[in-house]
């Protein structure tokens, strides 16, 4: 393969939030939305089919992104960082962007973070059980908030934390831009799913849920022509809020679908996305930036699904389930990689792939090799990338619900390990539920066939309990996890005991 390392490209990660993988609708023609930035950005680019994020919910699939690593190795087992809660990138772990940083790359981080910060206050910030636990707590918002993105690669980060938590108000490297000195009130007019949760929490004067979207997306566009001037590679990581909720069209959009909110707010992303993409052709730096669109999760069910459904729109595709849970629809997700000469444009790859593994892909890119307790599960894609190999990198792919199941697919074969019914509180400790599922066969998994094939549901646990226990899915040394990790039984806390 020839060295590729010598350009140093430019790499943009654009990462929707809850953004379906059959929200693109040049993939599923029949589909209701209209995508026609991401349309044609698919038809200069490579599509991955088979792509999943690690967990079906924000706060995981970004740690598993950023660090290649899953994010169930650490001890949050179930849900998301709540508001106001610790990192969880831990300060001595090499991410993809402290990666970048060493290899003479300018990085930024531009949109949701979602990661963690350890905020100022009457007290440090800390892992709770009680979702959003911390909210009612006094913080000092004039104070530096410490150890977030700019104490984990980044140069440089713009953006909300996350777009339905309080504080609502945008943070710039570790500062509050404009202080919240406001009380949020609830007003379910403003959007589908506003965060009426956080009615009476901190927020800026003018905030305006509506204006967060066209400001990361100005900010993201407004860098690319920055530092396309610049002799430096440069790494941009746009996480976007959007269509995550609250769901928030802004004026040009409202309406524009013809089916409802959330239709419009996609249509929204899609120009977003589009913006960012433009930006790289108009500075001349095509043919030098690799531009990556991928998403966090499934669609969101609860943001107004069954309307869509109605009016013909299925954001998973022909995949069972949504965000949250641990069926396709919750995790597989739209991978395109655009890299013109190098990557063929409008290619197909349907081998299994993880967001984890764009880490790796970007060591071997820069001719780098990576330490075995970095990344651990990152396994580079570069020749299936590049169309130079059939042959899979990945045999394997686990992945996780909102709630802590496991799913682990191997080849054809898809095993779940599902929480009993009721809710997690009555299925905590309690063994879990087996499934398997043969995808080849039936990609809508709505037939158990775990009964009819013992063997296979007994080898499929099997290296499972590997990938758990060795602590790493790369070959090499064994590596550790943060906490004791039990996918036969549902886990008993969100945040598990450290080791």
């Amino acid at each position: 393969m020839a060295d590729l390392s010598a350009s140093k490209p430019n790499i943009v990660i654009i990462l929707a939030d809850d953004f379906g993988v059959g929200d693109i609708k040049a993939h599923y023609p029949d589909n209701k939305i209209a995508t026609p930035y991401l349309d044609k950005f698919s038809a200069e680019s490579k599509r991955f089919t088979n792509a999943h994020a690690n967990t079906a919910c924000c706060t995981p699939s970004r740690y598993g992104l950023l660090t290649g690593r899953y994010a169930w190795r650490t001890r949050l087992q179930e849900w998301v960082l709540a508001c106001y809660e610790p990192p969880l990138i831990s300060k001595d772990r090499l991410t993809l962007p402290g990666f970048l940083q060493q290899q003479g790359y300018d990085t930024a981080c531009i949109g949701k973070w979602h990661l963690g910060w350890n905020w100022a206050g009457d007290q440090p910030s800390h892992m709770i059980e009680q979702r959003n636990g911390l909210m009612k707590l006094n913080w000092d918002f004039t104070q530096p908030i410490k150890d977030g993105p700019i104490t984990r690669g980044f140069d440089y980060y713009f953006g909300t934390h996350v777009p339905n938590f309080a504080p609502f108000t945008f943070i710039e490297n570790d500062r509050v831009v404009v202080q919240p000195t406001e009380k949020y009130e609830y007003d379910p007019n403003e959007g589908t799913v506003m965060p009426q949760g956080f009615a009476g929490s901190p927020i800026a004067p003018g905030w305006k849920f509506d204006e967060i979207l066209p400001e990361i997306t100005n900010r993201a566009v407004d860098y690319i022509h920055q530092n396309a001037k610049n002799e430096e590679p440069f790494f941009l990581f746009f996480s976007m809020t959007s269509p995550h909720e609250p769901v928030v069209p802004s004026k040009r959009f409202k309406g524009k679908s013809g089916i409802n909110d959330i239709a419009d707010f996609v249509m929204e992303t899609d120009w977003s996305a589009g913006k960012v993409i433009e930006a790289v052709d108009q500075t001349g730096i095509a043919e030098d930036t690799i531009v990556i669109f991928t998403a966090d999760n499934g669609h969101s069910h609860y943001t107004g699904l069954q309307e869509l459904l109605d009016a013909g729109h299925k954001p998973s595709g022909e995949f069972r389930g949504h965000k949250s849970n641990v069926w396709e629809g919750g995790h597989r997700v739209p991978y395109l990689v655009r890299w013109p000469g190098k990557v063929d444009a409008g290619s197909e790859n349907h081998q299994i792939l993880s967001l984890n593994d764009t880490f790796a892909l970007c060591a071997e890119i820069l001719g780098k090799r990576l330490p075995a307790d970095v990344a651990e599960d990152s396994l580079s894609f570069l020749p299936q990338l590049l169309g130079k190999k059939k042959k899979p990198t990945r045999n394997h792919v686990v992945s996780q619900s909102t709630g802590g199941e496991f799913g682990y697919q191997e080849g054809p074969w898809k095993i779940v390990y599902l929480n009993q019914e009721g809710t997690l509180t009555q299925a905590r400790g309690q063994p879990t539920i087996v499934e398997l599922y043969n995808l080849d066969r039936d990609v809508a998994e709505t037939t158990n066939v775990a009964k009819d094939n013992p063997e296979i549901v007994q080898r499929l646990t099997r290296n499972l309990d590997k990938v758990i226990s060795r602590g790493t899915s790369r070959k090499g040394r064994p590596q550790s996890n943060d906490t004791l990790v039990d996918f036969k039984r549902t886990q008993t806390e969100r945040w598990g005991p450290a080791l």
